[in-house]
Parts: structure tokens; C-alpha cells; sequence
């Protein structure tokens, strides 16, 4: 099996995930992922899509991120995990789908308007 190229976004977060076939290693920015993600939960976000899928231990991960803070960075993983997991099988994908692995969540932060001292806040308002 050759390498597997797929693109996960999550806010301003953006994984790049480069899947083998192997014995279940990964390697996120050149660092054991247990080592990068020390939370029980994230890790096991990590696995979700492998666990959905029965292939936990059949695949290596090579893993870059960048962006964004930790839970953004993994559910940016995590959709990067599942899009090659589709791109192995198209069986994988309605199992996916389901569980909604396969949508990119779109909500980002809102921009700063001119004149407001945030997105939605404005300054107060004085009437004399």
C-alpha cells in the first residue's frame, strides 16, 4: 500500500495526515502522538475513527499540525484520520457519516467589526 495523502481543517487548525499500512504507530510533528496529546479524551478522539471502523493497529500515521489549540488540532486530525480511511475503502464511509466524521465544521471565529471593541460587544453607551 502506498502512502495516503488527506487534508483535515478544524477553526484554524490544519492536519496533514499521511497514512501506511503498518502496525498502529503514530507520529504527530515528529513526536509519539501519546507524548503530544496526554488527555485520555483527545486520544481517544484520535482513535474514533479507527475504532468506528475495525482497523485500530492496521495503519501508521505520520501526522503535521498546525494552528489552532489542541482540540482544534485534533478534531482536524481526526477528519484528516477519516477522509483516508475512505479513500482505503468506500465501505468505511457510511460508517463514518453517521457519526459525523466526514463533515468539516465550519464555525470559525467571527471577525472584529471597526468601531466595537469585539465581534458582537460595543462600547457603552453614553446618552449625556
Amino acid at each position: 500500500m502506498e502512502v495516503i495523502n488527506t487534508l483535515g481543517r478544524r477553526k484554524t487548525a490544519v492536519a496533514r495526515v499521511y497514512m501506511t499500512a503498518g502496525k498502529g504507530n503514530f507520529t504527530i510533528n515528529k513526536r509519539d502522538w501519546k507524548e503530544f496529546f496526554p488527555i485520555a479524551v483527545l486520544q481517544a478522539k484520535i482513535n474514533q475513527p479507527f475504532e468506528l471502523t475495525d482497523t485500530v493497529g492496521q495503519y501508521d500515521l505520520n501526522v503535521n499540525v498546525a494552528g489552532g489549540g489542541i482540540n482544534g488540532q485534533v478534531e482536524a486530525i481526526r477528519l484528516g484520520i477519516s477522509r483516508a480511511l475512505v479513500k482505503v475503502s468506500e465501505e468505511n464511509k457510511p460508517l463514518l457519516k453517521v457519526e459525523g466524521l466526514m463533515t468539516r465544521d465550519p464555525r470559525m471565529v467571527e471577525r472584529k467589526k471597526p468601531g466595537q471593541p469585539k465581534a458582537r460587544k460595543k462600547f457603552q453607551f453614553s446618552k449625556r
